[in-house]
């Protein structure tokens, strides 16, 4: 095995289909497991948000990985996730009402959840019912350190990251390397939904706690997962139904996904051109790939979807949480490094000359913190239709059309990357570019910028997402809002889904149809124009794909934000199983 740990980028493999945990706050509980250590503990995580009356805690949970594995960090034996719940609800999780657990999508962490957990608890208290949310963190993300971004400083984080400074006596290990995430070669489908089993049986010891008030449930990849999870038989007798997963939940909710064992109404949340071994391949030639190394055991690509560059996104978070209005340094402080700069010119390039010139660079513009922020994530900035949230709009200078990597407004515009217009900043070395805010599109003094044939770029119906919420989620949780490291066999799992391999995880097939399911679809979202026919579901108006979990809780419209009401409806109707 090779025990070095490294940036890797020689040993990552550049295919793609599409630790120490610190927190704010006091310990708060342990429970001793029968060898005597610490299968338990639970941390209060302090937060700056808006949304008043809700207590948010970190969880983790001892639930050791087989031996077959192999070598593995130690943290990588725990399960994590946030657990939300109102401040005057029961400290006991089987004393709420209603516990909704949810899967993250494809490269996504816990930290994700934030907003639309507060919402959901927050509203369903306000008709004194007492909700839990409880966002999942998979096992994978035991490989982050959050050291440089808990120390809540930019500079500090880039130092620690990229040039090896010491936060606190500790030093930064280094990205992981392919030849070390040896024990992730078999991190698919069936050991994701067990680690869910694992955890939920330990929370929530008795069954019929959890059939009666656990609702099963996640965003994007995390519906497709919740289906694996519904169908599947925990104690290898499918005779005994007990341990069935559609007897853990009482209902199902699918964000901008559906519940369901197929990638196919997904397809848009992946990259098409993703090098994926051919499925002509079989299951045991890829799982051999896996195994051996030759196929890199976590998906990593040069532009963006590789933990170097998804670490900035945390960074880039913590300066628009940190100092909104200043004028941002991060581009001209990050070191020298090729995947930093092809994503750089990816994002941030108005056409095809400019990305191959890289001038102007994203260095040269005068930007503030929340605008670098708002190019990184905002759905008329950046191309990659998964990443997209509604957070506002570019002011303070002129814009043009971004027409690149696809022109706006052409009929290939493919859904990988969406289907608003794009914009970015036109005068380099020029105004200091800012960001208006979701709730100030639209206002007085808006500009109301538009594209070169006469299209607005957006309009206060299609901002739902508050920029500083975005950026608490990204740089304030200690959990990740991204999954640095996304295990290429759950993808290549569920690519394979009709191998026999597969499809014998697959035990209790009427466990999809078992119970209720809520699906929300995010109107401007993957599923936009093929929503599946069998499906009535709620659709968010001018959401995008993350806006169905970061959506303020008051919007423009006046209305109230329909993913956290939808869920708590949904929780409070539910009839109970008979």
């Amino acid at each position: 095995m090779d025990t070095s740990r490294t940036r890797g980028k020689a040993l990552r493999a550049r295919s793609v289909a599409l630790a120490v945990l610190l927190t704010a706050g006091a310990f708060t509980g342990a429970a001793p497991d029968a060898r005597g250590e610490n299968a338990r503990t639970e941390t209060v995580v302090a937060s700056t948000s808006p949304v008043t009356g809700v207590t948010e805690t970190l969880v983790r949970v001892r639930a050791p990985l087989p031996a077959s594995f192999g070598a593995r960090p130690a943290a990588c034996d725990w399960l994590s996730y946030l657990r939300y719940r109102a401040a005057d609800g029961p400290a006991d999780s089987a004393g709420a009402d209603r516990i909704l657990v949810a899967q993250p999508g494809i490269l996504e962490g816990a930290g994700a959840f934030d907003s639309v957990a507060r919402n959901t608890v927050a509203r369903a208290a306000e008709s004194g019912r007492h909700i839990e949310f409880w966002a999942l963190d998979r096992r994978s993300n035991c490989l982050e350190d959050r050291t440089g971004v808990a120390s809540g400083d930019q500079h500090t984080a880039v130092d620690y990251y990229y040039r090896n400074k010491a936060v606190e006596g500790r030093t930064f290990d280094g990205f992981v390397g392919n030849g070390d995430l040896g024990w992730m070669a078999r991190l698919g489908i069936e050991r994701t939904v067990r680690d869910e089993y694992e955890l939920l049986a330990a929370e929530l010891p008795d069954q019929r706690v959890r059939e009666e008030k656990v609702l099963c449930g996640g965003h994007s990849l995390g519906g497709v997962i919740t289906g694996y999870f519904a169908t599947a038989d925990f104690d290898g007798d499918p005779a005994t139904t007990a341990d069935a997963g559609h007897h853990q939940c009482a209902g199902y909710f699918a964000l901008d996904t559906t519940v369901s064992t197929s990638l196919a109404d997904l397809s848009g949340s992946f990259p098409q051109d993703t090098n994926l071994p051919d499925v002509g391949l079989g299951y045991g030639v890829v799982q051999a790939g896996l195994d051996s190394g030759v196929l890199s055991r976590a998906l990593s690509a040069p532009v963006l979807l590789n933990p170097e560059t998804m670490t900035l996104l945390a960074i880039a978070g913590l300066g628009a949480l940190r100092d909104p209005g200043g004028e941002a340094d991060l581009p001209r402080y990050l070191p020298a490094d090729t995947d930093i700069d092809v994503t750089n010119r990816f994002l941030f390039s108005e056409d095809t000359a400019t990305f191959l010139s890289g001038s102007p660079s994203v260095k040269d513009f005068r930007l503030t913190n929340e605008a670098v922020l708002g190019a990184l994530m905002d759905d008329q900035s950046v191309p990659l239709a998964f990443l997209q949230s509604s957070v506002g709009f570019f002011d303070g200078g002129p814009v043009v059309d971004k027409n690149f990597p696809v022109a706006n407004g052409g009929a290939g515009q493919p859904a990988l990357f969406g289907s608003e217009y794009k914009a970015i900043p036109d005068q380099p070395d020029g105004p200091l570019y800012t960001w208006r805010n979701y709730d100030r599109v639209g206002a007085p003094d808006d500009p109301g910028y538009r594209s070169a044939d006469g299209t607005p770029f957006t309009d206060a119906g299609k901002e739902v997402t508050d920029i500083q919420e975005l950026a608490r989620s990204m740089g304030e949780q200690p959990l990740d809002f991204t999954e640095q490291y996304f295990p290429t066999k759950l993808v290549t799992d569920l690519e394979l889904a009709g191998s026999p391999q597969v499809k014998r995880l697959v035990v209790h097939p009427d466990g999809l149809t078992a119970h209720p399911t809520l699906t929300v679809l995010a109107g401007d979202g993957l599923l936009e124009g093929r929503v599946p026919a069998d499906l009535d579901p709620v659709i968010a108006d001018g959401y995008q794909h993350l806006d169905v979990l970061t959506a303020a809780a008051a919007q423009n419209n006046g209305r109230p934000e329909p993913v956290s009401t939808s869920l708590t409806q949904f929780a409070r109707d539910l009839s109970h199983p008979n």
